[in-house]
């Protein structure tokens, strides 16, 4: 048997899309009128105040009697001027100068014959390595090589006598090497003592043992007595334990 009802005019077949716009129309609704607000409205009566005349307030007057600053103190005079004649007469100094004019004569004439000339010894300084004669130290015998070996074997044994390593410098772990310069004058006493070092404990304790050197025969040069100048580095070193 056919249906005679066409499948196009079946009503139900989108009720379920209906149902759904429907409800969210309805969500919509709703959202809206809660979250809608309202607010009370009240009339203002605004009043314009006019000011047609100024008012003037009347201060008073306050007059303050100040009384009169008292005057000024007499001045007391407790004694009178006298005033009194010189009578001593003073005697005027003249100080004549003591410049030579053109005018002058001069009496004393000193003759180029009677002028001493004094002969001023210039301190001259050579050089270890190239003097004629280097100084000999205490004990050293030979010619001028044998003295230079001699001078520097010397020299070596002073610092192995009296090295002393600084203990304020091993307990703070300072070492390395300080140069010496010293000059054996033309006398053969040590002086002009100068180091330069890391630190200031290891250059006072090397200019202290070069301080300790013996006096020495000046070395010379042209059979003349002269300073010479020496450096000599000294080597601080921490044995490790």
């Amino acid at each position: 048997m056919e249906l005679k009802k066409n499948p196009k005019a079946n009503v139900g077949r989108n009720s379920s899309l209906y149902f759904a716009v429907g409800l969210n129309v309805m969500l919509v609704l709703t959202y809206l009128g809660l979250e809608h607000k309202t607010y009370d409205k009240s009339s203002t009566k605004i009043d314009i105040l006019m000011l047609t005349d100024q008012l003037e307030e009347d201060i008073p007057i306050t007059t303050i009697n100040i009384p009169p600053p008292p005057p000024p103190p007499k001045a007391i005079v407790s004694e009178s001027i006298k005033v009194v004649d010189d009578v001593d007469d003073v005697e005027e100094t003249v100080v004549e100068s003591t410049e030579i004019g053109q005018d002058d004569i001069i009496e004393d004439v000193v003759e180029v014959e009677d002028v001493e000339v004094e002969e001023v010894e210039e301190d001259i300084e050579v050089p270890f390595a190239v003097i004629e004669k280097v100084p000999r130290f205490p004990g050293c015998k030979g010619n001028n090589d044998q003295l230079k070996a001699c001078f520097q074997k010397k020299m070596q044994e002073h610092l192995h006598k009296h090295f002393r390593y600084p203990v304020v410098a091993s307990e703070l772990n300072i070492q390395g090497r300080v140069f010496v310069f010293f000059l054996i004058d033309k006398n053969g006493n040590v002086t002009k003592i100068k180091s330069r070092g890391p630190d200031k404990l290891l250059e006072t304790e090397a200019e202290r043992i070069i301080g300790l050197l013996p006096k020495m025969e000046p070395g010379k040069q042209r059979n003349k007595a002269v300073g010479v100048p020496y450096s000599i580095p000294i080597n601080f070193k921490l044995q490790q334990q």
